[in-house]
């Protein structure tokens, strides 16, 4: 009898693991094609890189910035948590929000305002999906990529969400 449940556990362990490899994956960079960005900082979301393949300089100073928006999380939790204590989800969701707000702006501030942002960025997108893409295909070799990210993610909350859906959205088609 214990074999044949220990065969059966085996079983759904190898079922689960197949149907785990089955999910939506990610291909690799060199499997993809990078949206065209804009050239200049006309775009709504600004590049962590530069033309010539560097990090912007506002980047640096971002990197920093990522304690300030795990604090600027925490209090706007802690405000929508007391704002709405009778009601935990509603309460959650605007702590989330406050929370990304208050974020992004002491990000924001930390790497310069808004006017040092797109004063050393000269690339720039439409849509968070076409950044995120772009960045992964052309720069996710690159020595301080994951600084990039987090700096972008801390400006870009809402990145947090996107970036992930859109490297499998991309992936869709392709032969692995």
């Amino acid at each position: 009898m214990n074999k044949i449940k220990l065969l059966l556990v085996a079983s759904v362990a190898v079922l689960l693991t197949a149907c785990a490899a089955m999910g939506p994956q990610i291909a690799q960079p060199h499997q993809l094609t990078a949206p065209a960005p804009i050239q200049g900082n006309t775009g709504q979301f600004m590049s962590p890189y530069t033309t010539d393949g560097v990090l912007a300089e506002w980047v640096n100073n971002a990197v920093n910035a990522e304690m300030g928006g795990a604090i600027g999380g925490m209090a706007g939790a802690y405000a929508g948590q007391k704002l709405a204590e009778n009601i935990p989800f509603i309460g959650g969701w605007i702590g989330q929000e406050v929370g990304n707000a208050v974020g992004r702006e002491v990000a924001l501030e930390m790497a310069g305002g808004e006017e040092a942002l797109r004063g050393t960025s000269d690339i720039s997108f439409n849509t968070l999906e076409e950044l995120s893409v772009w960045m992964y295909v052309t720069h996710s070799a690159h020595p301080h990529y994951a600084d990039a990210l987090e700096s972008a993610m801390s400006i870009y909350p809402e990145l947090k969400q996107v970036y992930h859906v859109a490297l499998q959205q991309a992936s869709v088609g392709v032969s692995y």
